[in-house]
């Protein structure tokens, strides 16, 4: 028999869990991304948000772009000599010292510290199968950077004086891949840390997998295609983890084009609503907000990813939170630059 007063708790209690489920919508639907720039013809995949005011970018073309107030204006550079690469990701650490990636033909690192006024090369590779595709790094000292397999193996370099010399894991410590396997450079996403020593990076394409040091690990996330996998992962903390891709020759498809893990890879599960698309970034908010962007659009979730509410039509490649503060950006083609509106 119910007492009263367990009555009462019960009646509160579903009254709690309707209020949330009404008030989910509303929360999301506050959420806007505000157009700050577009109209040029170049296609920015690099995004690095140092705080609320300094954020730069990196794409086709050579181009680099800076905005110290928050993205109301731009500089825009384009890197003498490297007018023709495309700088696929960017990682920058004040307002004066960045670091680029272009991705082939030959590969280069190119480092800046004195706002973008001139750049060096601090790594240069040509050889013929080299595709570099992320850079991320664990603090300003040390860092990481991932391609394409060359003879069956991910490529991999670190540096450990601030991006001004890398060094090559030996082959024998690379991770091995199946034909059809590699990383999409579509976001500088697929490569992250997953604690204060590892790193976490993911694949696609014939196969879609996750690699933690010596743990490959199996995804549940659509594959066996040039065009399917993973795009991108993002971390809350070593167990947490959520990856994001699709099909990008079907940019509406929501075909397993999203997975979660709570326990650190051992098991992934699918959102009961996924992002609305192929979804080429995923970046983590706070608490259970997480936000991720593709071809079609940006989806935010409230709940660790069960479900997604699309919140912007606008095509986006990344986008990425400040590492020291709370404003969240995005970046994409045509010079597209957006801002998270709450």
């Amino acid at each position: 028999m119910h007492t009263q007063s367990s009555i009462v708790h019960r009646t509160s209690y579903i009254a709690t869990l309707l209020i949330a489920y009404f008030l989910l919508p509303i929360f999301c639907n506050a959420q806007t991304v505000k157009l700050l720039h577009s109209g040029n013809k170049i296609s920015l995949r690099g995004l690095s948000v140092v705080d609320n005011k300094t954020i730069w970018v990196s794409g086709s073309g050579g181009t680099v772009g800076k905005s110290l107030d928050s993205g109301n204006t731009w500089k825009w550079m384009t890197v003498k000599g490297f007018e023709k690469i495309d700088f696929r990701d960017i990682e920058a650490f004040d307002k004066t010292t960045a670091i680029i990636m272009g991705i082939t033909a030959p590969a280069y690192i190119l480092k800046t510290v004195d706002g973008g006024d001139s750049w060096k090369v601090v790594y240069e590779n040509k050889d013929t199968s080299m595709f570099l595709d992320a850079m991320e790094f664990w603090n300003e000292q040390s860092g990481i950077v991932i391609g394409d397999p060359i003879k069956g193996k991910m490529f991999i370099a670190r540096t450990f004086d601030e991006g001004n010399t890398w060094q090559h894991i030996p082959a024998q410590n690379m991770p091995s891949v199946v034909q059809g396997e590699a990383c999409f450079a579509s976001s500088g996403t697929n490569i992250r840390k997953l604690n204060k020593k590892e790193a976490v990076f993911v694949t696609g394409g014939i196969k879609s997998r996750m690699f933690i040091r010596d743990r490959i690990i199996e995804m549940p996330i659509i594959q066996n295609a040039a065009t399917t996998g993973a795009n991108s992962v993002a971390v809350k903390n070593s167990k947490k983890m959520i990856v994001v891709g699709g099909d990008f020759n079907t940019k509406d498809s929501t075909t397993s084009n999203c997975v979660l893990t709570f326990d650190g890879g051992k098991t992934f599960t699918l959102p009961t609503i996924p992002p609305h698309g192929y979804r080429s970034c995923v970046e983590f908010i706070k608490k259970k907000i997480w936000i991720s962007c593709g071809l079609n659009g940006v989806d935010i979730s409230t709940d660790n990813g069960i479900t997604w509410q699309w919140i912007s039509k606008e095509s986006y490649h990344a986008v990425r939170k400040a590492k020291d503060g709370k404003s969240i950006f995005f970046s994409g083609g045509n010079g597209r630059i957006g801002k998270l509106v709450f």
